[in-house]
């Protein structure tokens, strides 16, 4: 980890030593993408029907070309730059497009050039749009070939290859290369109109952005440094961690910076990615106060020339939840790729689609809004959205850089929260109950499966165990249970079948069952030293009751039924301690990265965990408050868990001091629901002159919503809520909004059998680094991410609470924020 030295006075310094390597007088596309934009129609088909692993089809594709002759040629480059139109006289550089891609065979013996297309179940299932696009494809291909080779006439192969019954089907077409020539140059001609108009934004975009001018009339002495560190690093393609102060205007402070080098580094993408709704909201904020910032390229009556994408959940943004997917049930999918293009077009014109604004184009258009924001993705310059669109198996953002190769720059919000998603997202887990009650209730061609995959989960129940393994319900394997595993992988095979043969089937909980299980097989595939594998009890709350007998699955009452007797059932966990090995590639695939929060020390910590590149730099940016806004009290109270009964009575009696003596809005945090009750139960009971509200456990949207409501100018009151929860961090409260907080724990994880593994396996790969990077590091962020609430402006009052012994010691103070005098 290396600290960032001076970086450049001005943002539009351009460092030495980087080539411009793209222009906007050229138009490269792949054979495939040209051919989804131009021939894709029909309907939008969610019906989820198993196609090959991406592993089958390379392996289909090889055993194909094995059975050819000799002469077979295999991935063949082609390659054709046509000049585009040129209506502009004005323009003075001669616009391409290039297309480019691989053909997957050619046979010299029977002049045949073949398209390969691996698959499961009955061809004859196969969507007749989908069998047009690959015929588009292969013609483009036909063309490029017999350009290239010289070729007047031609055999064109669609291959069919069945993984299941490795059997080929072969349909052919003999075509003239003429009119090849005359289908190709139609998908170029459609595409081409696109391609300038795509050429003509990113100029005016790149125009824009180097003029555009920051939104302030100066920046602070924090905010400048931030940004400056920001813009160079992004331009040297570097990784650089940034730890800011809660307040100073970090989203701000990084979007303007690297909206700059989108310019000034020929960047096709922007990545805005956060852990949280709010931080979505104040990207998309901060993105409208730089739209309407002043500069030579802006008047009263334009926008700056900006596609701003938020992309959202599925579940979200449906219109009719109700409905499946498919064209034959809901009337958005219906005709969707029909009605894309005119969606698109107003899409793009459009240029701010948060989730209205995108509702209301796909509205207007009659298409679904969350699949058009899929399409939507390849087209924008700035996409805000979750940390799974590019970190997560299968991420959009990911898949689509990779597939375009796009140059795109990464700014990770709030990236203390990224080890532990990064964590869930390559973690897998699977629950004998819900196995069981598949079981009962599976279709018959299944059920046999499922029972040896029972049988097979039982016997790895009744395993002796290891004599090093930890005592009681939790217990280690040394790996996925093979036995398991071979079964497992069985069924999945069976479901994959049965899915082919029954795509009408729509059964919610056999397919949910069948994506974990997909899941599960895909992470055992990369188990190593960085997991763990554990089982557990499984919870016997019926936290799934709800499941539906529409959907061909146990209501209520058989739910409850099976959860009657769960004794003795586990549940099979592969658990991600270290992300660092699926981290560290994407991160690679990005021109720059920037992580940046206030809880980033000791940067260590994130870069072994996360995988940061080599040459990752640091900037711990200098907070602009000042020690006498803030007072900080260190209360030598124990909160351990076995002193915590004691501790509820001097803790409330506290708080209604402080309320007494300065009457306003504060914020409690709690290391547990049942902590957080008890202590509000006291308060409540004996000092009932302090209005109070609580959070709850699982607080829905709306809940939370109002629960941040309350906290207004005028508004007295204390609100209390878990440490590490929804309103600990990623929340604004300036002014009397909130004028200080309680935090009643160091935030420590809990001890427990995991927790513990979790820091004997850190402690292998990273000696003596285990018990800070499971409990200390992670307790600490937390509370400095909590007490952050209370400053957020220089004019800004407040005091802090910290009720804990062990703040006092000095390893724990040396992780306080240096502002603060406690």
């Amino acid at each position: 980890m290396t600290s960032t030295p001076a970086p450049h006075n001005r943002l539009d310094d351009r460092p030495d030593g980087r080539p411009d390597d793209r222009s906007d007088s050229h138009y490269t596309i792949g054979v495939r993408a040209l051919c989804e934009f131009t021939a894709k129609r029909g309907d939008l088909d969610m019906r989820f029907t198993p196609s090959p692993s991406a592993r089958e089809g390379m392996a289909g594709h090889q055993l194909v070309a094995s059975r050819r002759g000799d002469d077979y040629q295999t991935e063949i480059a082609l390659q054709c730059t046509q000049v585009l139109p040129q209506p502009d006289t004005l323009r003075d550089a001669e616009r391409t497009l290039t297309v480019r891609g691989r053909a997957d065979g050619y046979c010299p013996t029977d002049n045949r050039l073949e398209e390969i297309k691996t698959f499961r179940g009955e061809l004859s299932r196969l969507p007749a749009n989908h069998r047009a696009l690959h015929w588009a494809q292969l013609h483009c291909y036909g063309a490029l070939f017999c350009n290239n080779q010289g070729i007047e006439e031609i055999t064109l192969a669609l291959v069919y290859f069945d993984v299941v019954r490795q059997t080929e089907t072969l349909i052919s077409e003999r075509w003239q290369r003429a009119a090849l020539n005359d289908v190709f140059n139609q998908h170029c001609g459609i595409f081409a109109r696109w391609a300038e108009q795509e050429m003509d934004h990113r100029l005016a975009r790149d125009a824009a952005l180097k003029a555009l001018a920051f939104p302030h009339p100066s920046f602070r002495t924090g905010p400048r440094a931030l940004a400056e560190a920001v813009y160079k690093n992004l331009h040297q393609g570097r990784c650089l961690m940034a730890q800011a102060p809660t307040g100073i205007g970090k989203t701000l402070g990084t979007l303007f910076p690297a909206l700059k080098a989108l310019a000034t580094c020929q960047r096709d993408k922007l990545f805005f990615l956060t852990a949280k709704t709010p931080g979505r909201q104040l990207a998309l904020d901060a993105l409208t106060t730089l739209a309407d910032a002043s500069g030579p390229h802006r008047t009263p009556d334009t926008v700056l020339p900006l596609r701003t994408l938020e992309l959202v959940a599925r579940e979200k943004s449906c219109v009719y939840p109700e409905l499946a997917c498919h064209g034959d049930s809901c009337p958005l999918a219906k005709g969707f790729y029909d009605r894309l293009p005119a969606a698109r077009t107003a899409a793009v014109a459009a240029g701010r689609l948060d989730q209205a604004g995108l509702a209301t184009v796909a509205q207007a258009h009659e298409v679904c809004p969350y699949y058009l924001g899929q399409e939507l993705a390849r087209w924008s310059d700035v996409v805000v959205g979750d940390y799974n669109y590019y970190f997560d198996v299968g991420a959009l953002l990911h898949g689509l850089t990779r597939q375009h190769d796009w140059q795109v720059s990464l700014l990770v919000d709030e990236a203390h929260n990224l080890l532990p998603r990064a964590r869930g997202m390559y973690t897998a887990t699977l629950d004998e109950t819900q196995l069981a009650r598949l079981t009962r209730h599976a279709p018959k061609v299944l059920r046999n499966h499922f029972s040896r995959l029972e049988q097979a989960w039982q016997t790895v129940n009744l395993m002796p165990r290891a004599d090093t393994d930890p005592q009681g319900p939790y217990r280690l394997f040394p790996e996925p249970p093979p036995i398991l595993m071979s079964a497992l992988h069985n069924l999945v095979s069976a479901i994959t079948d049965y899915r082919n043969d029954h795509p009408e089937d729509t059964g919610g909980a056999l397919l949910d069952f069948y994506f974990d299980a997909l899941h599960f097989c895909r992470i055992a595939d990369a188990f190593d030293e960085h997991y763990l594998c554990d089982s557990s009890l499984c919870d016997s709350s019926p936290s799934d009751s709800s499941t539906l007998k529409a959907d061909g699955m146990p209501g209520t009452e058989d739910l409850l039924d099976s959860l009657a007797d769960n004794s003795g059932r586990t549940q099979l966990c592969l658990r991600n301690l270290v992300p660092a090995p699926f981290i560290t590639p994407r991160l690679n695939d990005a021109a720059g990265t920037v992580l940046f929060s206030a809880t980033l020390s000791p940067p260590d910590f994130h870069a072994d965990l996360l995988g940061l590149p080599a040459g990752t730099r640091w900037l711990d940016v200098e907070a602009p408050f000042s020690a006498e806004q803030l007072r900080v009290s260190l209360v030598p109270q124990s909160t351990r868990f076995n002193q915590r009964a004691a501790s509820i009575a001097p803790i409330a009696s506290l708080i209604a001091q402080q309320f007494a003596r300065q009457p306003g809005n504060y914020l409690a945090f709690f290391s547990s629901f049942d902590y957080l009750e008890g202590v509000a139960d006291f308060l409540a009971t004996h000092h009932p002159e302090v209005p109070l509200h609580r959070q709850s456990r699982s607080m829905p949207e709306a809940a939370r919503q109002q629960f941040l409501a309350r906290f207004t100018q005028d508004s007295t009151h204390v609100g209390f809520a878990v440490l590490g929860g929804a309103f600990a961090e990623g929340i604004d409260l300036p002014g009397a909004r909130l004028i200080g907080s309680f935090i009643a724990t160091l935030g420590l994880p809990q001890f427990n059998e995991i927790n513990e593994q979790m820091r004997a396996r850190v402690d292998a790969l990273m000696p003596g680094k285990g018990y800070d990077y499971t409990y200390f590091y992670p307790g600490l962020q937390k509370v400095i991410q909590a007490a952050g609430r209370v400053i957020r402006t220089r004019e800004d009052q407040g005091v802090i609470y910290l009720i804990d012994d062990r703040f006092s010691r000095p390893e724990v103070r040396a992780l306080l924020p240096a502002w603060w005098q406690a």
